[in-house]
């Protein structure tokens, strides 16, 4: 169906779109994102007999090169969840066939966005780091919840289109 097709389209978009938004939050309002980087990575506010302390990384040069790889994450995640989008609506009635192979760039996109979220934030940030530990500093439920949709959308993306049923509907 059209609809289907139209639907991932859309979930793809609003990935981009979402995508976009951080990036451009963490551009705008560079020092209070790049606080939040910077207090992870040291991890001054874990538990205070945290044994993984050693862990931190507290060179401001390290921090601000972190922090700009998650925008540079962030914003690729973007620019190819929105390209993704635009080479899928153009194909929203060609065959089976043509529409899967449209999808490549918006599965990337997807995929990175979930790695960014899940590997970067709740693996790197949440585990390694210790960032769930932290009261004020903690991002991994709204990592979660990031990870969540890309992959819902991902999945959503990467089955199989059928041919369209004659009418388009």
């Amino acid at each position: 169906m059209i609809a289907i097709r139209a639907a991932k389209v859309a979930t793809v978009a609003a990935i981009a779109l979402f995508a976009s938004l951080v990036a451009f939050g963490n551009l705008t309002d560079y020092d209070t994102n790049l606080a939040f980087v910077r207090h992870v990575l040291s991890m001054d506010t874990i538990f205070a007999s945290s044994a993984i302390k050693y862990r931190a990384i507290t060179d401001p040069t390290l921090q601000r090169a972190v922090y700009a790889l998650i925008i540079a994450t962030e914003a690729a995640t973007a620019v190819l969840c929105w390209i993704g989008a635009g080479v899928l609506a153009r194909r929203l009635r060609a065959d089976a066939a043509a529409f899967n192979r449209a999808k490549s760039l918006a599965v990337v996109g997807l995929t990175l966005g979930f790695l960014l979220w899940h590997v970067g934030f709740m693996s790197i940030g949440g585990e390694w780091f210790g960032m769930w530990e932290s009261q004020r500093w903690n991002g991994v439920p709204s990592a979660f919840r990031f990870l969540m949709t890309s992959i819902a959308v991902l999945i959503f993306v990467a089955i199989p289109d059928q041919e369209l049923e004659r009418g388009g509907a």
